[in-house]
């Protein structure tokens, strides 16, 4: 009977307790963004979530931003930054918080998403003719900047001009830079070709 109450009163007494789960041994601890948290160890990154568990396990492809307090990947609106490098050349996607992609690597560069939209540069192929000898096309590929919503859809084209690229590692010269900003709810500053700027409202962006 009294290994029985002993027992007994373990039992109640060990939940009280409870148990502790810790993460050990990580390089850096992001502040939370979108409910959730990065974390660096060995050089890749992961998130945690508010109950501290580990949401998306450690991956090598997850965009950094540059924040206040260091550099590191973020969610906003339920979508983070990744980067898949294919032939030399970085093209741009995001991941939802169960570590799924939602909008595949197709885009030369990207924002962050902000009240549901991000600014990205799509690529655009256009078949310019055929080399006969070759038995190949000639082909012209571009860039736009466009606004993207967190389904993937492109819905604005912010430059209707078309930027010239080279999809050659050696001539590609890098990720092509975002020129046009967010100003205000459906209001962007845009940068022309002659270097001006103007300013665009979106009507009826979806």
């Amino acid at each position: 009977m009294k290994k029985l109450a002993i027992l007994c009163l373990a039992l109640v007494i060990i939940p009280i307790f409870g148990f502790a789960q810790s993460i050990e041994n990580l390089d850096f601890i992001s502040p939370f963004h979108d409910d959730v948290a990065a974390i660096k160890k060995d050089g890749k990154w992961a998130f945690i979530n508010k109950e501290a568990q580990l949401i998306i396990d450690y991956r090598t492809d997850l965009v950094l931003t540059e924040n206040d307090d260091g550099h590191y990947p973020i969610f906003n609106n339920d979508r983070c930054q990744i980067v898949e490098i294919r032939e030399g050349i970085s093209y741009f996607g995001f991941i939802d918080k169960s570590g799924k992609t939602v909008i595949k690597p197709e885009f030369l560069n990207s924002t962050n998403f902000y009240n549901e939209v991000a600014i990205a540069l799509k690529l655009d192929k256009q078949v310019i003719g055929k080399n006969t000898a070759l038995d190949k096309n000639i082909v012209n590929y571009r860039y736009f900047e466009v606004l993207v919503n967190t389904d993937g859809e492109i819905t604005y084209y912010l430059t209707q001009d078309g930027v010239n690229v080279v999809l050659d590692k050696d001539f590609f010269g890098g990720i092509p830079q975002i020129t046009s900003r967010y100003l205000a709810d459906n209001i962007y500053a845009v940068k022309r070709k002659n270097k001006t700027w103007a300013i665009v409202k979106i009507k009826d962006q979806v």
